[in-house]
């Protein structure tokens, strides 16, 4: 196999030998009639016979993925934005300018003209009657042009993916749709789209590390948002009573299949309701972005068969400790909690609180059984600073997280309003942060200002899109739906 450095020099010297006959390879404007598909589409039905009554004029644009050199002739596959199509080359048609087709390369990029026809096999293919030079490729696609393979090479130079692996392009195609259909229900709905700052000078919102940067003209530290939380409310106070926001998230916590350091959220808010009422809307929701891009609630997911079909089970969080084996009075005891997590070697430590003990419990011994939708419902008060209490028992909140594939996929509750509550929870997030705890809340005090103001009953609920389309797209990792995930730097 020829060494990737030949190819490339071998292709510079057609580029060199292009320039020294005045021809650019890297030409301007073209202006394609046709697309590919739209070819495929209108003349996949017509015969032989019909094209060579009828002679059809083509013009299109694209990358050449696939050449064979005839020496007077020449066939290859050109791939538009919309799928490939064949194209025919040949000396007697072409002319002087049949030389040029020497200096073709696959990933070389060409505008061509010509006539639809069809083969001795039957294919449908353009014979070119001209073409041009719109950009000369230096670097040979991967792996003689068959597939990129290897994982992180498709990470890293997704654009080299997106050329040799239609299924990728689809997905991406396939999240897109998603976004537009999030969009479609909530502009239906009455929500009005809102964009709240990227830059916090507290990081609120959710329980999460976040990035810091710094200011230079008022010399202050900012940090990349965790959450649009806090400003979502904040519109809530002014008199908006629906508002969402399609926002990118930055928490500086681990990659995983599941985590990128930078992921995009839906969060919206609604006055006026609780989250029993967000339940049901949450179902409707996923039910309708379903049925808008696959056409199905029976999403096939791996081995598995997920149904969306409502209504999806309600489970309270500690209800759901105790179906999946632990032991009542481990639950219901904090020094018996703490002593029977240490054992099972969970991610606690002597001075966890009982609350972050039966909720690393509950990662360890209930996530991985939730794989089809189910809701999980009213947490313990310190896992959920910004979230109402319930009235029946004050020690839980009106919260619930949706699961879906093992995986936390949306997270709600009624909205805190009462603005003594809410400092007082604050200062004890304060606390939680003094004694070590880099996810807990700072103070808010603007935060606490808006609530004094009065803030109307409302929910609110973020989901996290990125996951959703994992869901939607049957990606078993999270770099598989963001176009370019965070890497480790490139080793050279």
């Amino acid at each position: 196999m020829e060494d990737i450095n030949e190819l490339i020099e071998q292709r510079i010297k057609k580029l060199n030998d292009l320039r020294d006959n005045q021809i650019d390879p890297y030409a301007g404007q073209f202006e394609p009639a046709n697309s590919a598909a739209d070819i495929i589409a209108a003349y996949s039905g017509s015969d032989k016979a019909a094209l060579e009554a009828n002679p059809v004029k083509v013009s299109l644009a694209g990358r050449i993925v696939a050449f064979r050199d005839f020496g007077k002739a020449a066939f290859a596959h050109i791939q538009d934005a919309t799928g490939r199509i064949q194209i025919y080359v040949k000396k007697d048609a072409l002319g002087e300018k049949f030389s040029l087709v020497k200096k073709l390369d696959i990933g070389d990029i060409v505008g061509v003209t010509g006539v639809l026809f069809r083969t001795k096999t039957d294919e449908l293919t353009a014979e070119v009657s001209d073409f041009v030079f719109l950009s000369k490729a230096l670097r040979p696609l991967p792996e003689k042009w068959h597939g990129l393979k290897d994982v992180e090479t498709r990470y890293r130079q997704r654009y080299v993916d997106l050329i040799v692996n239609p299924e990728v392009k689809e997905a991406f195609a396939k999240r897109s749709a998603i976004i537009k259909a999030v969009r479609d229900y909530f502009e239906h709905k009455g929500f009005i789209e809102v964009e709240t700052p990227m830059m916090h000078q507290i990081a609120g919102g959710a329980a999460a590390r976040p990035f810091k940067t710094h200011h230079n003209a008022l010399d202050i530290d900012l940090f990349l948002r965790i959450a649009p939380e806090l400003y979502l409310k904040r519109l809530i106070v002014g008199g908006y009573e629906r508002v969402f926001e399609l926002n990118k998230n930055f928490r500086n916590e681990g990659i995983s299949t599941k985590h990128n350091p930078e992921f995009t959220m839906l969060e919206f808010y609604m006055a006026y309701k609780d989250y029993n009422f967000l339940m049901t809307f949450t179902e409707e929701l996923f039910a309708f972005i379903a049925n808008k891009v696959l056409g199905t609630l029976k999403v096939p997911y791996g081995d598995q068969i997920i149904d969306l079909t409502p209504p999806w089970p309600r489970i309270p969080m500690i209800e759901s400790l105790v179906s999946r084996g632990v032991p009542q009075e481990v639950v219901a005891d904090p020094a018996k909690a703490l002593e029977w997590a240490m054992q099972k070697k969970l991610d606690v430590k002597k001075t966890s609180s009982h609350a972050k003990v039966l909720d690393e419990i509950f990662k360890e011994f209930v996530e991985q059984h939730l794989v089809q939708p189910t809701f999980i419902t009213d947490y313990p008060v310190e896992l959920s600073p910004l979230a109402k209490r319930k009235k029946d028992n004050p020690e839980l909140v009106e919260r619930f997280e949706l699961f879906i594939c093992s995986r936390e996929i949306a997270n709600a509750f009624s909205e805190l309003n009462d603005p003594i509550d809410q400092r007082q929870r604050f200062m004890s997030q304060v606390e939680a942060k003094a004694k070590g705890d880099e996810e807990a809340h700072e103070m808010d005090e603007d935060f606490v200002r808006a609530l004094e103001y009065g803030m109307p009953p409302a929910a609110g609920e973020g989901i996290g899109i990125d996951r959703l389309v994992m869901l939607l797209t049957g990606a078993m990792s999270i770099r598989d739906v963001i176009l370019f995930p965070q890497m480790k730097p490139e080793q050279n």
